[in-house]
């Protein structure tokens, strides 16, 4: 069995390996505060770490002590306060003492110490993220030819010293010295033979001009093998690189809203929490992550993150204006088959009823054939109106595609994200 030992030092002289494994072994009481962590915070703090507490009792280890009754010889140094034959009393309770993280108190109340640490941003977005799931993650071709990786593309005899291939260069020399030495050493162990035959015969028989020949020949002979170079210029080989498109994560993140004078600030402060989580899980699965603002009432336009979230209007609600543009813009700037598309759309419900049947047309006809994923949360704690009806539609017909989740308050925003991308077994992602 090989044992691979990895001994890179960590920063500032901590084991990441023990961290580890302390993350590991109470990722329970982790991942709890971590979901508390994301309700409670505002929006610009969600890309920082967390501060963690977990109760000492908790991460308390086992103490083995003496009990009561018996007799027991011990020895105490420093010892000034008794002699030889005083008794002792003994301490009071039912138990040897205390456990370790008992008696104490705490900033709550509780008669527990905590144990505070502090989960780094990737920590903290891990724990988040955990359990979960991209649908439908792809590799979709290459956009522009800009994104190109040098990979190696075989040997050749010229090249750099810098890209030279030691095993390869080495893996020839030797099969041009077996090649070149081959011939040399049958003729030497030919002559080595004749020398030894002419020895043994009868000193009478036995011709001085040939041995002194044939010792001539094997002396020339060990004197070519010894001139083989052990490497030659042309046994060098250099590995070559080559330019070579690879295919790119990019996903484009199409955030729609409802701006009607239906939906409030609270609304949308709801809302910006959805999209922000969505948004730092595409970034987790794609190297590049584009951001697309559509805000909508009766008409929809394309408009910067600022606007998209505290600029105020008033109005009625067509959402398949809002659909309409989202199509346009694929269709202009990001297409199906350059890039990863996904929609998340935040309403609370309310539409014209005749818009609600041309948005099913348009999901169904023209949206879900390009998209990996459509998500829509509904923030309203009333009963559901046309639009999450029609909707209902285009779920049952894109079951893997398409989710729609209610939400009443902030508190169930990470419950919600969650259950929009748990993890399903049997998808390949």
């Amino acid at each position: 069995m090989t044992y691979f030992i990895d001994r890179r030092p960590n920063a500032k002289h901590k084991s990441a390996v023990n961290r580890q494994r302390f993350l590991e072994r109470y990722r329970k009481h982790i991942k709890r505060s971590v979901e508390e962590a994301v309700n409670r915070r505002s929006i610009t703090d969600m890309e920082r770490g967390e501060k963690v507490s977990i109760p000492t009792k908790d991460i308390s280890e086992p103490v083995f002590q003496h009990g009561p009754g018996g007799a027991r010889n011990i020895v105490s140094p420093g010892n000034k306060e008794f002699l030889e034959g005083d008794k002792i009393r003994r301490p009071g309770g039912q138990g040897g003492g205390e456990g370790a993280g008992e008696g104490g108190a705490s900033n709550q109340g509780e008669g527990d110490d905590e144990f505070a640490f502090t989960l780094s941003r990737e920590e903290f977005l891990e724990f988040v993220f955990d359990g979960l799931e991209l649908p439908h993650l792809q590799r979709k071709p290459l956009k522009s030819l800009e994104e190109i990786k040098m990979v190696r593309a075989g040997l050749a005899r010229d090249g750099v010293p810098s890209r030279i291939s030691i095993t390869r260069s080495m893996r020839e020399a030797y099969a041009r010295r077996i090649a070149m030495r081959a011939p040399i050493k049958r003729a030497l162990k030919e002559a080595q033979e004749a020398l030894a035959a002419e020895e043994r015969k009868d000193p009478v028989l036995r011709n001085p001009a040939r041995v002194v020949e044939l010792k001539a020949e094997i002396e020339r002979l060990e004197k070519r093998i010894e001139a083989v170079p052990f490497i030659d210029t042309y046994d060098l080989r250099y590995h070559q690189l080559a330019a070579h498109p690879q295919p790119s994560s990019q996903a484009v993140m199409f955030c729609v809203m409802d701006v009607s004078g239906s939906m409030t600030q609270n609304h949308k402060d709801i809302a910006k929490r959805f999209f922000l989580l969505l948004y730092l899980f595409l970034e987790k699965h794609y190297e590049k992550v584009e951001l697309v603002f559509v805000r909508h009432h009766t008409a929809a336009r394309e408009v910067s993150e600022e606007e998209f979230f505290y600029s105020r209007e008033t109005g009625g609600t067509i959402v398949s204006s809002a659909l309409t543009l989202v199509n346009k813009i694929i269709e202009k700037r990001y297409p199906a088959g350059q890039w990863n598309l996904y929609v998340a759309q935040a309403s609370d419900g309310d539409n014209w009823d005749d818009d609600s049947n041309i948005c099913r047309d348009l999901l169904v006809k023209q949206l879900m054939p390009q998209l990996q994923y459509y998500a829509y949360v509904e923030i309203t704690p009333h009963e559901h109106q046309s639009l999450w009806h029609e909707y209902e539609a285009v779920a049952a017909q894109f079951p893997e595609r398409f989710a729609m989740r209610q939400i009443v308050d902030a508190g169930d925003i990470y419950p919600v994200f969650r259950e929009l991308f748990k993890r399903r077994l049997s998808q390949e992602q």
